[in-house]
């Protein structure tokens, strides 16, 4: 009987231990604040994301506006490649709205060495628009209160051309992108959801 009873006592003990430490990380993990990869300096510029990290967030997709189509004079005539963190794309097909911290990064490649007027090529497998080299980078952060007046977000510009990219870029002015974002998509978090599938239609491999 003894025997039993000190194997209760044990097992009651460890459980205990096991339950104040789950309980523990739990509060832990509550009590952090959200995160976020944007770094601002002392005067709020921000500084250049790392390519080696964010060329390995979710890639959710490539817009192109050549040249060719545009009479020579499009405003973006590069592909944008455009990446977020897994985490917030997460949050988003869950909310429909991205968390405070939230970096998007828009990542410029110009098109392959083109050898028709419209800017196309031929390759093998067929005629059509490819990657060439980085042509710039664009960043836009979310921050209720730091970009409060542009509904929450901030946007950056660290060059058009092609590497290396500036190092610290300061907030880009409503009429260079704010203000066409809150014209067009200002009901979906300030994104061009429309033009990124997970985004547009979730995650259909599911």
């Amino acid at each position: 009987m003894r025997k039993y009873l000190s194997l209760l006592v044990f097992v009651a003990g460890v459980v205990a231990v096991a339950l104040s430490s789950s309980l523990l990380n739990t509060s832990r993990v509550a009590a952090e604040p959200q995160h976020s990869t944007a770094v601002f300096d002392s005067d709020g510029k921000m500084k250049l994301p790392n390519p080696a990290s964010f060329r390995r967030w979710v890639f959710v997709g490539a817009p192109l506006t050549p040249n060719g189509l545009n009479n020579g004079k499009a405003g973006f005539p590069e592909y944008h490649h455009v990446y977020v963190e897994e985490k917030n794309v997460d949050a988003y097909l869950k909310t429909g709205s991205f968390p405070e911290g939230t970096v998007i990064v828009k990542e410029l490649t110009r098109v392959l060495n083109p050898t028709f007027p419209d800017g196309s090529r031929t390759e093998p497998s067929g005629r059509g628009f490819f990657n060439g080299e980085y042509n710039g980078i664009d960043v836009t952060v979310k921050d209720s209160k730091r970009f409060a007046k542009t509904n929450g977000w901030g946007f950056f510009t660290f060059g058009h051309h092609p590497l290396p990219y500036e190092e610290t870029a300061a907030e880009s002015s409503v009429t260079q992108c704010a203000g066409c974002h809150i014209a067009n998509v200002a009901k979906t978090d300030m994104t061009w959801v429309q033009f990124y599938p997970i985004l547009r239609d979730g995650d259909k491999t599911k």
